[in-house]
Order: C-alpha cells, then sequence, then structure tokens
C-alpha cells in the first residue's frame, strides 16, 4: 500500500501551485496503475476498475464518494456495467495537486479492500 493513503489532503486555494513534473513522477511511482490524462487542457490522474457485475460497480462507487466527501475533495465518476472510470485533478487549480495523488492511492485501497 502506498504511503499517500496515510496522508490528509490540504484545502487548496485557486493560487495554488500545480505539482512539478518531478514531483509527479515520483508520486505516479506510488499509484502505478492510474495515467496522467489531459481533458480540456488539464492534466488529471485516470484509472478503470474492472467488476463481475453492476452491482460490485456501484457498490465500490459509493466507496469512492465516502472517500470523496471525507475529504471535500470530488472526482469525476464513470459508473458501468462491470466497471468504473475515476479521474483526479483539482478544479480550483485546472491540473494537479498533491491531493489528487493521495485521493488515488486512497482509491486504489478501497478497490484492494
Amino acid at each position: 500500500m502506498s504511503s499517500l493513503t496515510t496522508q490528509s489532503c490540504e484545502a487548496c486555494r485557486a493560487d495554488a501551485p500545480k505539482i512539478t513534473e518531478d514531483e509527479k513522477q515520483s508520486l505516479l511511482g506510488e499509484i502505478p496503475e492510474w495515467q496522467v490524462t489531459e481533458l480540456n487542457g488539464e492534466e488529471q490522474l485516470k484509472r478503470v476498475f474492472k467488476f463481475r457485475n453492476f452491482a460490485e460497480a456501484l457498490a465500490f462507487t459509493n466507496k469512492v464518494g465516502d472517500l470523496a466527501e471525507a475529504e471535500g475533495h470530488h472526482p469525476a465518476v464513470l459508473l458501468e456495467w462491470g466497471k468504473v472510470t475515476v479521474r483526479w485533478w483539482t478544479h480550483k487549480i485546472g491540473g494537479l495537486h498533491r491531493n489528487d495523488f493521495i485521493m488515488a492511492a486512497r482509491t486504489d485501497a478501497a478497490y484492494a479492500g
């Protein structure tokens, strides 16, 4: 399990700096199943989680929702039969912040648990 799962998200301001390229590469090593994608000019972390059926995918989606509510940091979630796509990024800064990596690691832990 990644050490990111034990960290807390910090309140993020609109002028908070985006993560540096070096930080991003280092943190991606802790969440190897995630990929960096770009949508509408904003970098995001994205991962597709697979399930045996819709009910399992829905239960996982609810876990992700609970994680998001607990930290006040919310992803984009696409629920489909047998899979859930989760995308984390920091809306206020239009890109990636350390919080996104923390939440990606917690999402991985919810999937494993």
